[in-house]
C-alpha cells in the first residue's frame, strides 16, 4: 500500500509552520534604533583606543591636552540638520574644538572617508556635497532616524555633547578646547555617562563607566 500524508497531516504541519514564524519573524525584524545605538557603542570603544594607542603628550606644547581623541555628537547644516557624530583629534591651529577635514579619524575599512556623518569646517563634509569625504551610516537621523541626541547630567557642561579619552583610556566629558590644563576641575568622568538615542518612540542608551571608559547598551 502506498504511504502519503494526508490532508489533515498536512494541514496540521501549514498550522506549525505558521505559529513558528509568528514567534520568530518579530524577533529578526530590525530595530533602527537599536543599530545605531550598536554602532555608537563600537565607534566610541574605537575613539578610546585611538586615544590610547596615540598619546598627544608632548613637552614642548603646553596644550597637548587639547589633542585628546574625541568623539563629537551634533546637529548642524553639513549634516543636514539632523544628528551626526565626529570622530577626530583636535590637532591643527589653535585646538578650536570644532573638528577640520585633516583631524577627523580615517575609516579603518576605506581610507578614503573619514569619520564624520557631517561636520561645518569643509565643503567635503558637507553630507549634501556630491563629494562629501565623510560615513553616511554615522550621520544617526538620515540612516536610523534618530531625532535626539542627549547626554545624562553626569557627563554634559553647557551644551557640550562629546566625550573624551586620554591615554590610559579615561574617558573625560569637558569640551577641551576651553580646558586650563591636562586635567581641569572634575572633567573626569565621575560616575556614569548615559547617551540616549531615540527616533521618538524607541529608545536606546549606551552607557560609559567611569575610569574603565567601558560602554555597554541598555534597551
Amino acid at each position: 500500500m502506498k504511504k502519503a500524508f494526508t490532508l489533515l497531516e498536512l494541514v496540521f504541519v501549514i498550522v506549525v509552520i505558521g505559529i513558528l514564524a509568528a514567534l520568530i519573524l518579530p524577533r529578526t525584524k530590525t530595530n533602527p534604533v537599536q543599530e545605531a545605538a550598536v554602532q555608537v557603542q563600537s565607534h566610541i570603544r574605537y575613539t578610546q583606543h585611538l586615544a590610547m594607542i596615540d598619546d598627544k603628550y608632548d613637552s614642548n606644547d603646553v596644550n597637548w591636552y587639547k589633542k585628546r581623541w574625541q568623539i563629537l555628537f551634533s546637529s548642524n547644516g553639513s549634516s543636514d540638520n539632523k544628528w551626526a557624530y565626529t570622530i577626530f583629534a583636535d590637532t591643527i591651529g589653535g585646538s578650536t574644538g570644532n573638528p577640520d577635514e585633516g583631524e577627523i579619524a580615517i575609516n579603518p575599512s576605506n581610507p578614503n572617508e573619514r569619520m564624520t556623518g557631517g561636520q561645518t569646517s569643509s565643503v567635503n563634509l558637507d553630507i549634501n556635497n556630491a563629494n562629501f569625504v565623510g560615513m553616511r551610516k554615522m550621520n544617526l537621523g538620515l540612516t536610523y532616524s534618530i531625532t535626539n541626541v542627549t547626554f545624562s547630567s553626569s557627563c554634559s557642561t553647557g551644551s557640550s555633547t562629546r566625550l573624551s579619552f586620554d591615554h590610559l583610556g579615561r574617558p573625560i566629558k569637558s569640551n577641551l578646547s576651553s580646558n586650563t590644563a591636562p586635567y581641569d576641575g572634575n572633567d573626569l568622568l565621575q560616575s556614569d555617562c548615559n547617551i540616549t538615542l531615540t527616533d521618538g518612540i524607541e529608545t536606546a542608551i549606551i552607557q560609559i563607566s567611569p575610569e574603565t571608559g567601558y560602554a555597554r547598551l541598555i534597551f
